[in-house]
């Protein structure tokens, strides 16, 4: 499937999502119950569009003990399409039969205790405003009931908040909200097209944590902005914090927020560079 497929197919899910799938809220009850004595078990991990989070990124390179670019390069693919405002990331599936994926075995999932967002919340998607074609006033949570899928059969119901309690989906939930405000901001929703060096930053302060981290602790980065020493302790030895403050620093480089503070002396050099550019233009 080529990546104008892949986004193409997506983006028809979507559609077809608002349009027919009945909208479940926390206290809506559903039965299912996945284990290894299901006949499918395992079906489903494969030949599905897995988007990867920088925090599910964080957790799976973390857990398989390896950079966040050994990570990007061997598990996953960055599809371009014309309509993308910023780059996505996907995990890549095994070239093989059932396009299964590269962390699945006779025995489950490889990577269970760190599974990405969506795993974890199958057979359970979430929908949100402004992240589909059409607005929505509020989210709403929907079953994804595929045919091969015979955990359904099972007897054993629960709410959707229950659900989302047994499989741990609290703290992605709090970690994607710093990702859905940067992805959600309204620069993105007008007709700004990032351009090439822009695209790089984003992809890398977002996905690529550990070259991030590079970056700016083999720069001149803090010689520039006023960053206090405990913060520089944090984002040094802690991904999670390296994550939210690469966040912070792309809402001042993208959006012209003030999330970072320029060093005075810095500010005044370049204010004096301006003024003396202008006098020679004139």
């Amino acid at each position: 499937m080529s990546n104008d497929e892949r986004m193409n197919e997506i983006a028809r899910l979507r559609e077809t999502i608002l349009k027919e799938y009945p909208r479940l809220s926390e206290n809506s009850h559903f039965k299912f119950k996945c284990h290894p004595g299901v006949s499918c078990f395992n079906d489903c991990c494969g030949d599905v569009n897995i988007f990867l989070t920088p925090y599910d990124i964080i957790r799976l390179k973390n857990s398989l003990g390896i950079s966040s670019a050994e990570f990007l390069e061997k598990y996953t693919l960055s599809p371009f399409d014309k309509n993308l405002k910023y780059p996505v990331v996907l995990l890549k599936m095994n070239d093989d039969e059932k396009k299964s994926c590269p962390f699945v075995s006779a025995e489950g999932c490889r990577v269970y205790n760190d599974r990405p967002w969506s795993c974890r919340m199958y057979p359970l998607g979430l929908a949100a405003p402004g992240e589909t074609s059409q607005e929505l006033d509020n989210e709403f949570y929907f079953l994804l009931k595929e045919s091969v899928c015979r955990g359904f059969d099972e007897d054993h119901e629960q709410t959707v908040s229950e659900w989302l309690a047994d499989q741990g989906i609290q703290d992605y939930n709090r970690m994607g909200e710093y990702f859905k405000d940067l992805t959600l901001h309204e620069y993105f929703r007008g007709e700004h097209i990032l351009p090439p060096e822009k695209i790089e930053m984003f992809f890398t302060a977002c996905y690529n944590i550990d070259t991030f981290r590079d970056k700016i602790f083999n720069s001149s980065f803090f010689e520039k902005f006023e960053i206090d020493d405990e913060t520089k302790k944090k984002i040094k030895e802690d991904d999670v914090e390296l994550m939210i403050f690469a966040f912070q620093w792309l809402r001042f480089a993208l959006f012209n927020e003030p999330t970072m503070k320029i060093k005075s002396d810095i500010l005044s050099a370049r204010q004096e560079e301006l003024k003396a550019k202008g006098k020679l233009e004139k």
